[in-house]
């Protein structure tokens, strides 16, 4: 079992920058979990945004969001992050970290995840 708790999350004004950290704790080792990030709005399904794979080297996108949004991990502190720029009002969410101990590339489905954190409010404002 992992626990997961987001932060980084907040108000910033259009063209701003964010860097959303994830942090796991448990009877776990970190590098044993696929990372993946997702964002939801009121009334709206959950989102993918990203994912990264157990030691980082496969990567994926929502194709909307390549380009602004990096994720990256380091398993020495337990830690994903997402790293958000020239963000836009549209980018406003709640945005959660979750970890799936699935074998093979990172998914894309919120159902892949087995543990999910609290999630994060990001406002952008116009």
């Amino acid at each position: 079992q992992v626990h997961l708790v987001e932060s980084g999350g907040g108000l910033v004004q259009a063209g701003g920058s964010l860097k959303l950290s994830c942090v796991a704790s448990g009877h776990t080792f970190f590098s044993q979990y696929t990372m993946g990030w997702f964002r939801q709005t009121p009334g709206q399904e959950r989102e993918f945004v990203a994912a990264i794979s157990k030691i980082g080297g496969t990567i994926i996108y929502a194709d909307s969001l390549k380009g602004r949004f990096t994720v990256s991990r380091d398993n020495t502190k337990s830690t994903a992050y997402l790293r958000m720029i020239n963000l836009k009002p549209e980018d406003s969410a709640v945005y959660y970290c979750a970890a799936s101990t699935n074998r093979g590339s990172p998914g894309r489905s919120r159902h892949e995840y087995q543990y999910w954190g609290q999630g994060t409010q990001v406002t952008v404002s116009s």
